[in-house]
């Protein structure tokens, strides 16, 4: 919610009457100078959203507060009004703490839905930071979500891969559960979120590959160009559930210089709906922005969400720290899912990581079953994927 500043007021003070962590409050300002604050000037006051309420006859500051349980003192500052002035008739604006869920999650997402939940999220919290760290074949924007100031800098990935969606919905509610578990000060699973938040800077990429996951979800693209191509691609056939790639037949997680001559001599030699590597490394956009993304914030781990077999990969030709067997053996016991060191496999994205950077990279592969998988799971994969979230914490 905004605020206006009046007379008095510090962040200090807000910080106190709206029981808000003093270094949330200033986060959710990027642009305001905590110490300058000026009368008349407009503040975000995260975790808050208001209610409008109409005076009625008999209606006191009092009342109000009693019937809605908000501090009077709260009530003032988002009104600047005499309280005893008060008219029948006249609105005023009632700040209501956020404790409840925000975002629903019923179906897989496009891009479009994607888009417009990131826009409610960030106006709604605006302790977290949005931008474009690049864009698509098809000129969709990749999104990267930044929340939290620790030293432990820790990024999550999800639908590398077309099919693998399912990947996008989980990252977004976990983001979507722990934003309201800040402002709720509810605990998830016993973790002290507030703790989470000043101990861990997280980095988020829900979606990828966003021309793949809406064509999955949505069907042939509308611009001509793109539907001949992928229908070339695909043989003429409308049935995408099996096609990983972007949307001009890349495997986005065989682009990356990891042994990548490997993957390319042995996998397919043209555009496909699944296991081409692309004519060199880092040829698609949507690959390099991830690049790009990794070598400026310069993370201490990553993850990959992928579907599917409950497994999670985290070694690569040796190179990986000691630490790594550490926290994966903890997102083992958190999930149940099966730590895999080392696989035939190149050119991936967390090959790569633990390659350039000799630090924990994992590929964590969610549920089982045949990709796409079925929206039913979504429940029982968010749970058994919650621990692993949490738990980037403690290890």
């Amino acid at each position: 919610m905004n605020l206006v500043i009046q007379p008095g007021m510090t962040y200090y003070r807000i910080s106190n009457l709206f029981n808000i962590p003093l270094q949330q409050l200033i986060n959710a300002n990027p642009y305001t100078d905590p110490n300058m604050l000026r009368i008349g000037q407009v503040v975000n006051i995260p975790h808050y959203d208001v209610q409008e309420y109409q005076i009625q006859q008999g209606d006191t500051l009092w009342i109000i507060s009693q019937r809605f349980q908000i501090p009077i003192e709260r009530i003032l500052a988002a009104n600047p009004v005499d309280p005893y002035q008060l008219r029948v008739g006249d609105g005023i604006l009632l700040p209501i703490r956020i404790d409840e869920a925000v975002l629903s999650f019923d179906q897989p997402y496009t891009f479009s839905k994607l888009e417009e939940d990131l826009f409610l999220l960030v106006n709604t919290f605006p302790l977290i930071t949005l931008r474009e760290i690049g864009r698509s074949v098809m000129n969709k924007p990749i999104y990267e979500v930044s929340i939290g100031e620790g030293d432990k800098h820790v990024h999550i990935n999800g639908s590398f891969h077309a099919n693998e969606s399912i990947t996008t919905s989980v990252i977004m509610r976990f983001l979507h559960d722990y934003l309201v578990s800040l402002s709720s000060n509810e605990p998830i699973r016993g973790v002290d979120m507030n703790t989470f938040y000043n101990e861990v800077t997280l980095s988020l990429v829900p979606m990828v590959n966003p021309d793949g996951v809406d064509l999955l979800n949505e069907g042939l693209p509308e611009e001509e160009e793109f539907r001949d191509l992928v229908l070339t691609i695909n043989n003429q056939s409308t049935n995408f559930n099996n096609w990983k790639a972007n949307i001009r037949g890349v495997d986005l997680n065989n682009q990356y210089p990891a042994n990548w001559e490997i993957e390319s001599n042995r996998k397919r030699q043209q555009p496909a709906p699944r296991d081409y590597p692309g004519p060199s490394p880092l040829s698609e956009p949507e690959a390099i922005a991830m690049a790009n993304l990794v070598e400026e914030k310069d993370f201490d781990r990553v993850l990959a969400f992928h579907t599917q077999g409950e497994v999670i990969y985290w070694g690569y030709e040796g190179l990986e720290p000691p630490e790594a067997q550490t926290i994966v053996e903890e997102y083992s016991r958190v999930s149940g899912y099966v730590p895999i060191r080392y696989v035939d496999s190149h050119a991936g994205f967390k090959d790569w990581f633990i390659q350039e950077y000799r630090r924990p990279g994992y590929t964590v592969e969610l549920g089982r079953g045949t990709n796409p998988l079925p929206f039913s799971q979504f429940n029982e994969i968010y749970e058994e994927s919650l621990g692993i979230f949490l738990s980037n914490l403690t290890v």
